[in-house]
């Protein structure tokens, strides 16, 4: 088992191994902030990672495990427009395939009844001011 020195750049918060380190300096990439860190706190960092922590200095310019900040007003509206154009796209399928069975006379009253419960959440879906996120109450889908 080969030990590999494992370096962290703050600036450019990312891992470099010294294997390469002779490349980055002959390339001027080397960061001029990186530090050496042991490859078990390299490994522990990467896991923490996975599990969706994302990695801050802490007072001693050292690389440590935090909570992600919380989304901001514009990420959380732009994620409820993005689940409201795809819920929209969802209904619209949906109504579209049962429109065709009422357009050809074919359709049960029970499909009759559910094409008009998608038609009202799609309007409902529509009407959704999306920028009250995260505070929307999103219309219940027909079943």
């Amino acid at each position: 088992d080969i030990n590999m020195t494992v370096y962290f750049s703050a600036a450019e918060n990312g891992f470099f191994d010294d294997a390469f380190k002779a490349d980055y300096i002959s390339a001027g990439t080397w960061p001029a902030d990186a530090i050496v860190i042991s490859e078990q706190w390299h490994q522990y960092l990467l896991e923490g990672q996975r599990k969706g922590k994302v990695i801050v200095l802490n007072t001693y310019n050292q690389p440590v495990l935090d909570d992600p900040p919380a989304p901001t007003k514009e990420q959380l509206d732009a994620e409820a427009e993005a689940l409201k154009a795809t819920l929209i796209a969802a209904a619209s399928e949906t109504i579209s395939i049962l429109k065709d069975a009422v357009d050809l006379g074919r359709a049960t009253k029970e499909e009759e009844a559910l094409l008009l419960a998608w038609r009202e959440y799609r309007i409902s879906l529509n009407r959704i001011d999306t920028s009250n996120a995260p505070d929307i109450e999103w219309p219940v889908k027909p079943t």
